[in-house]
């Protein structure tokens, strides 16, 4: 007797589709896995052996092989326990073909048949819609993340008990047409706008940055408060969009991270002892790194000097082009990279470097070396460079200032231009930083002032043609914040007073 169930795998940021094919024949009782799969697969045997004894059901006494095909593609993970234990209760005339037609499952059994939840739902979500599959069936725990996806018939079962009654038509399992996700922005920290005095320029900076997601590199001595700016500018994170939502909750799935939606924009904070392959991805199963796990959100590094080189150095690739591709023996998977960097670093490794108040105590080669941790190609994706010096003692003491640029009044700035690019590119996930060059030209709409204003700075500040289209993208999202459709010489100004200044000036 021949059985078929179908299911999914996850491969990096898709899925496959695998056939659980199962054969029963005369012979010595024994249960055999074929199909190129890992030892998690080979020890699923135990697991589905034990899952069908504890729910009440029979395991077939015959010579027992289950094929997952196609049998080429290395198989990983516990995804394939249901389907195989499904397979297993048919060649056993427990359940018929025609209960399983047309359908796909996939969880992970325990031993007494309940279901618990595996990483990349939303991946095999998406494969069967794309397969025009009618129904799904999944483990209780992933269905909020499974009914992202929609126009597709999707269940949850909480054990393979309570799945074979569903699918023999005993007791139906609960089905949610809608899941309804509620989107909050809690905060990453407490911090606020409101809460750091003084440091007006490096307010205004960040909100321009967070309103058009540019990269910033917040410089300057210790203690002059860089990590609480950059930590206050991830509480004006605006709500992911739903398409956001699913890509950031796919994500996060995927790298194990999590069984539930994911609400709100990631902000990632790696460590500077990070590896490469933690912050890029990698590793023998090509899992997502941090700068995937920051996509649609924000990338903070803190002391950015103190990475090693080549993580710095890696972090090319996808500055440019939103996504990272990482190959391995017999894959290769690209895993989407959108993320807002900011950064963060003193002028030397003491921090007192040109510091008026007090005198640094590093050697010139110290300061060179240090310096030269960060390459011209990595400052050239950086758009927008930020001093932020030593707090005048009497903002500290200050009391409540109106003229402030306060939190409230910065996220109101940042949800008008966001809005007006909404409207601009006809999409809730592109922003004026990672335009086009031709895109950019369609929609930047420069004044003629603004044009030779431009064209004189082009040529005193010598500066490339990257950077000539990043100071245009910065000058574009000023403008939307001012909700003015063109492009005027105070927004190409303030532009390049963001990019003219060099944190890494020679001493």
């Amino acid at each position: 007797m021949l059985s078929k169930v179908l299911s999914a795998i996850p491969l990096g940021y898709d899925a496959h589709l695998i056939e659980v094919e199962g054969d029963s024949n005369r012979g010595l009782p024994r249960f055999s896995i074929v199909g190129m799969g890992n030892r998690t697969i080979d020890e699923s045997r135990d697991r589905v052996r034990s899952a069908i004894v504890n729910s009440g059901f029979s395991f077939p006494d015959s010579k027992l092989t289950v094929n997952l095909a196609p049998a080429e593609l290395a198989k990983d993970g516990t995804f394939l326990d249901l389907p195989i234990a499904l397979s297993v209760l048919i060649l056993g005339h427990q359940l018929l073909p025609t209960d399983v037609k047309d359908k796909l499952f996939i969880g992970e059994l325990s031993l007494n048949g309940e279901l618990r939840p595996v990483p990349g739902i939303i991946n095999i979500i998406e494969a069967a819609k794309l397969r025009r599959i009618q129904e799904v069936f999944v483990p209780l725990a992933n269905l909020p993340q499974a009914k992202l996806i929609t126009d597709i018939t999707i269940h949850g079962a909480p054990d393979i008990k309570s799945l074979f009654l569903h699918l023999k038509g005993v007791k139906h399992l609960e089905h949610h047409e809608e899941l309804t996700v509620e989107k909050t922005n809690t905060p990453i920290s407490t911090t606020i706008y409101d809460h750091i005095h003084g440091q007006l320029v490096a307010k205004r900076a960040l909100t321009i940055a967070m309103a058009g997601h540019h990269n910033i590199l917040l410089y300057g001595p210790p203690g002059s408060g860089k990590t609480m700016l950059a930590r206050a500018a991830s509480n004006l994170l605006p709500s992911p969009s739903n398409p956001e939502l699913i890509s950031i909750t796919k994500i996060h799935s995927l790298a194990g991270l999590t069984d539930s939606i994911v609400p709100t924009r990631p902000f990632r904070t790696p460590h500077h002892t990070s590896s490469q392959i933690s912050i890029i991805g990698g590793g023998a199963r090509a899992i997502p790194g941090e700068i995937s796990l920051a996509h649609k959100g924000i990338l903070f590094l803190d002391e950015i000097p103190e990475y090693g080189r080549a993580v710095i150095e890696s972090l090319r690739q996808p500055l440019e082009d939103h996504e990272i591709s990482i190959s391995r023996i017999g894959a290769r998977v690209t895993y989407p990279a959108d993320f807002m960097l900011i950064a963060t670093m003193n002028p030397c490794p003491c921090g007192f470097y040109g510091s008026p108040t007090r005198p640094c105590s590093c050697t010139t080669t110290q300061i060179l070396n240090y310096q030269k941790r960060l390459s011209g190609p990595i400052l050239d994706r950086i758009d927008m460079f930020i001093e932020v010096g030593k707090v005048d003692p009497t903002d500290l003491t200050s009391e409540y200032n109106q003229s402030t640029v306060q939190h409230d009044q910065a996220s109101a700035q940042i949800n008008a231009a966001l809005g007006m690019q909404n409207i601009r590119f006809n999409h809730s996930d592109r922003y004026n930083s990672n335009l086009s060059t031709q895109e950019l030209r369609a929609s930047s709409c420069l004044s003629a002032e603004a044009k030779k204003l431009l064209a004189r700075a082009t040529k005193s500040l010598d500066l490339s043609a990257r950077n000539y289209y990043r100071i245009i993208r910065v000058a574009r999202t000023i403008a939307d914040i001012e909700s003015a459709q063109t492009i005027n010489p105070e927004h190409i100004a303030e532009a390049l007073q963001y990019r003219k200044r060099d944190p890494l000036s020679s001493p």
